[in-house]
């Protein structure tokens, strides 16, 4: 089963709540576990704040969703600069910014980003999915999964 989805957001903050919703919506209601919903919650956040943040001179950014074969990948693309640089450890606790990246690759299987100059970011959040016991979403992947497809 695969889902897919995107949403079209004015670059201002008002707008990540929904996109929380939505994501989150979509994870819980194929019964992924609410610890494995925060963490694709909280990179998909940051992944946004960045997008609000750093994604000028566009007035959008887009998400696009998708969830099948037992994982959830997200795509947060901007019309920004792009990145210069990755950060590869926390900034000082003084600062108040500068933890996003490494907050996502944290709580995601598969971080990375898509940068063209003047053209914008992508970046790419992936993630298996964690299932309740009770998840139809798991048995269905499950039982594909023991046939061999």
């Amino acid at each position: 089963m695969d889902i897919e989805f995107s949403l079209a957001m004015p670059r201002d903050a008002i707008g990540i709540p929904m996109v929380r919703r939505v994501v989150g919506d979509a994870l819980r209601s194929l019964g992924v576990t609410e610890e494995c919903v925060s963490d694709i919650l909280l990179a998909t956040s940051e992944a946004c704040a960045n997008a609000v943040r750093h994604g000028g001179p566009a007035n959008r950014y887009e998400v696009m969703a998708t969830i099948g074969n037992g994982r959830c990948e997200l795509r947060v693309a901007d019309g920004g600069e792009g990145l210069h640089m990755i950060p590869r450890q926390y900034p000082p606790a003084e600062t108040e910014n500068g933890r996003g990246i490494l907050i996502m690759r944290a709580v995601v299987d598969d971080l990375s980003f898509d940068i063209t100059p003047g053209r914008g970011t992508t970046v790419r959040l992936c993630k298996e999915l964690d299932w309740d016991e009770d998840a139809i979403a798991h048995h269905l992947t499950l039982d594909r999964h023991l046939a061999g497809v």
